[in-house]
């Protein structure tokens, strides 16, 4: 059987992972079955009625047989126990493949379309903005059985939960995956200042980055692994490699855990993003070429744009940094604002230092019509710089002989009719530049990973 859980959290405490790691140890000293390791999926992180992270959790156990019933009776009373009902904006849902929906599914034909309805289903709820509608047709048409409290939403994040382990279950490379292990705190401290050793966590990532990842921000001088609210977590170490995320843990001095948890994970793969050439259709429906189903941008999305600057960059209140682009490619929009917030720190000095005419690539989601920056990639520089020219008598500058009349040396009486074109060294280099940790989304890819997978694009990591 295979289990999904979401929005059982808020962002007063709680935390989705914590129940998933409370359920998996459980069942486990009961005796029920093998557990699987457990998948933590981030949806779409432009929902704006997402709690923190916006993720879901799912894992597989071989039940006795027998035992199917009490271990579904075992899941909701969890769920019901420990989900933040008080909160208005938790709805949690859980969902559940059992052998017999599994194995109504078989066969290859049937196989084949199952496959593709989750398919569709978990990439349109990490892009998308969907309904519970879209949750219940599939649930209906595949017999899955479910449970929900209040108006069920989680049952969708549940749903892309389980449909993330069943199609990495017959292919562990269906979709690109990292791990993260999660550290709880033991039960008294929550709500409390957390105690970690700063010097072993700098040390722990000292000896395992590139490795681990995002444990700590190195050119903001913090560590950035831990949250900051009352939630049971004490930090979560990200990673590509389960033994380096392992050795880490080990070199870091905390306060005591009550338990811990690895996952297999969406983070850190930038699945969030459509790119023109592949952009999500609707839900049940093929992916569709941009400019049919998604001919217009739209809020709540998130994009990988190419295009060329067409407004300087400006810092606005606030200490935002705000350009504008020319897009290459044809969805409605002609050009779109790109904006890099504040707490993206020494990222906005790369975006002060574009200028118009530079071909940009920009990574972000988009909201009230502007893309908020998660990455920017400088495919060409325009180094070409226009000046009045120079006399070529006396070498003085020439000024302007009033408009759209060319330019005079008041000295010489020579006479342009055009500036000059100068090549200059812009100082900054062409490549991928990102935001760094402190102001990461979870599902962001860092460049440090796509320089591990081989990318002939040249990368420049935040640290």
């Amino acid at each position: 059987m295979i289990i999904g859980i979401d929005d059982t959290d808020s962002r007063k405490g709680l935390c989705t992972t914590y129940l998933c790691a409370v359920l998996v140890d459980e069942l486990k000293k009961r005796g029920y079955g093998e557990v699987s390791t457990p998948r933590l999926v981030r949806l779409n992180p432009c929902i704006p009625f997402k709690t923190r992270g916006n993720g879901a959790v799912s894992f597989e156990i071989r039940i006795a047989n027998g035992k199917e019933e009490k271990v579904k009776e075992v899941v909701k009373a969890r769920v019901s126990e420990l989900s933040e009902l008080r909160e208005e904006e938790t709805n949690p849902g859980v969902v559940f493949i059992d052998d017999n929906a599994l194995n109504a599914i078989s066969g290859k034909e049937r196989e084949e379309q199952s496959e593709s309805m989750l398919k569709n289903f978990y990439e349109n709820a990490v892009r998308e903005v969907l309904k519970i509608e879209n949750a219940y047709a599939i649930i209906s048409e595949l017999h899955f059985d479910y449970f929900g409290l209040k108006n069920k939403r989680g049952i969708i994040g549940a749903l892309a939960a389980v449909s993330f382990l069943a199609l990495q279950k017959n292919n562990p490379n269906y979709y690109d995956f990292t791990y993260e292990l999660m550290a709880y705190r033991r039960k008294e401290s929550w709500g409390k200042s957390r105690f970690i050793e700063e010097a072993s966590v700098w040390e722990s990532d000292e000896a395992t980055y590139p490795l681990v990842w995002d444990t700590v921000d190195v050119a903001n001088n913090n560590i950035v692994f831990a949250p900051h609210s009352p939630c049971p977590v004490l930090f979560g170490i990200r990673g590509d490699s389960i033994d380096a995320i392992y050795k880490a843990y080990e070199l870091i001095h905390a306060e005591p855990v009550e338990r811990k948890m690895l996952f297999v994970t969406n983070q850190g793969t930038d699945f969030h993003l459509i790119s023109p050439y592949r952009a999500c259709g609707v839900v049940g429906q093929s992916p569709t070429k941009f400019g049919d189903a998604k001919e217009k941008l739209q809020d709540y999305h998130s994009y990988v744009l190419d295009g060329v600057v067409c407004s300087n960059p400006r810092t606005i209140e606030g200490g935002h940094v705000l350009f504008s682009i020319a897009l290459s490619r044809k969805p409605a929009e002609k050009s779109i604002e790109c904006i890099a917030y504040e707490p993206t720190k020494g990222f906005r000095d790369i975006i002060r230092e574009l200028r118009v005419g530079d071909e940009i690539t920009v990574f972000g989601s988009l909201k009230k019509k502007t893309i908020n920056l998660e990455k920017v990639e400088i495919r060409k520089l325009n180094n070409a710089v226009e000046r009045n020219p120079k006399c070529d008598k006396c070498g003085r500058t020439m000024k302007s002989a009033g408009r759209l009349q060319g330019y005079r040396c008041k000295h010489c009486g020579t006479y342009r009719a055009d500036k000059d074109v100068v090549i200059v060294d812009r100082g900054m280099e062409e490549g991928l530049y990102e935001v760094p940790p402190v102001a990461r989304r979870h599902i962001s890819k860092p460049v440090i990973r796509m320089r591990m997978e081989g990318t002939n694009k040249k990368i420049h990591p935040s640290r």
